[in-house]
């Protein structure tokens, strides 16, 4: 199952990821993927926001890891990640993800998640993949998947 969107603004952007928040129910994984400027961190805020999160969302990109409460019926955690920076995977293992990734009351929503396909490989993911169409306009394709 797919979906392809086209966003021509970042608050399109945040409002893609906002009505795609809105839907999750359940344990989710979503891998963010695309070059930079592609609108990662828009969709994560519109994620956050539909998510319930109020407040400034950033990514955590010096951090690599935030986690935030979530009142949701079986959803307790939100997990956002953001690998851009990352040298080594052992160092977002550090930081807990693999814990995060196996809760069944978590949503984990990670910005640039190529650099995580080993830790990844084996989980069902969402996967939602950002391309530069021009300076404004974006194609945001978003695919469940088995594995990666």
């Amino acid at each position: 199952m797919g979906m392809n969107l086209i966003s021509r603004h970042p608050n399109s952007t945040i409002a893609i990821g906002l009505m795609l928040a809105k839907k999750v129910k359940k344990k989710q994984i979503f891998a963010l993927v695309g070059d930079m400027g592609g609108g990662k961190t828009y969709f994560a805020k519109g994620f956050a926001k539909g998510l319930g999160i109020r407040g400034v969302i950033n990514s955590p990109t010096f951090v690599l890891m935030k986690v935030y409460r979530l009142r949701r019926p079986g959803l307790k955690l939100f997990c956002h990640v953001d690998a851009y920076r990352l040298k080594r995977v052992a160092d977002i293992r550090e930081v807990g993800l693999p814990e995060y990734l196996q809760r069944p009351d978590t949503v984990v929503l990670i910005e640039w998640a190529d650099k995580l396909r080993p830790l990844l490989r084996k989980l069902p993911l969402t996967v939602v993949r950002f391309t530069y169409i021009n300076p404004t306009v974006r194609k945001i394709s978003i695919q469940k998947r088995a594995r990666w």
